[in-house]
């Protein structure tokens, strides 16, 4: 009987810190964020990227996915950018899962800088690829898409410079360790 309320408490946790991290990714890109003025559909450079990197090395794979596609995509569909909500949860939990699953191999759960690096500089490639192939979708051309991706990178780029060292700093925290 005590197995099982300590599996109950732990269950409970896990959906409450899911939720957090969601909450914290939705959060950082709703209120954190710059329209870029490179094209129409250039996007946006928001902390919802570092939150997400964030997520997925200090938590792994799974919550990063769920953080990263659940946050992004409740942004879009609040924010006009309702059209992009399917496309969104798909690239940012195929990223957040692939910095996580770098991230956590061979039980290195976060701990290692380089591989922390690695991993989000790897999600990266997936990112722009999904993205890459809604707008060809969405714009019926395989040109248009090329000139979101200096903004994606960009958000990108500010979201490992965010990211890395908050993780670092964070993993002396003993809950962390």
């Amino acid at each position: 009987m005590n197995t099982t309320k300590s599996y109950s408490n732990s269950r409970t946790m896990d959906l409450i810190l899911t939720a957090m991290l969601i909450a914290l990714v939705f959060v950082a890109t709703l209120l954190l964020n710059i329209k870029l003025p490179i094209t129409a559909n250039g996007g946006l450079v928001h902390l919802g990227t570092a939150m997400l990197f964030i997520a997925s090395i200090l938590f792994g794979p799974k919550k990063g996915a769920i953080a990263g596609a659940v946050g992004m995509g409740l942004f879009d569909l609040i924010s006009g950018w309702t059209l992009w909500a399917p496309f969104t949860i798909l690239a940012r939990g195929l990223q957040g899962y692939i910095v996580g699953k770098i991230a956590w191999s061979k039980h290195r759960k976060g701990n290692n800088f380089t591989f922390n690096l690695l991993a989000t500089i790897s999600s990266i490639p997936f990112m722009l690829g999904v993205y890459y192939i809604c707008e060809r979708v969405l714009f019926g051309s395989w040109i248009i898409p090329i000139a979101s991706i200096p903004g994606n990178l960009v958000q990108n780029v500010v979201g490992i410079c965010v990211a890395i060292p908050v993780c670092a700093a964070l993993k002396k925290v003993p809950f962390f360790k």
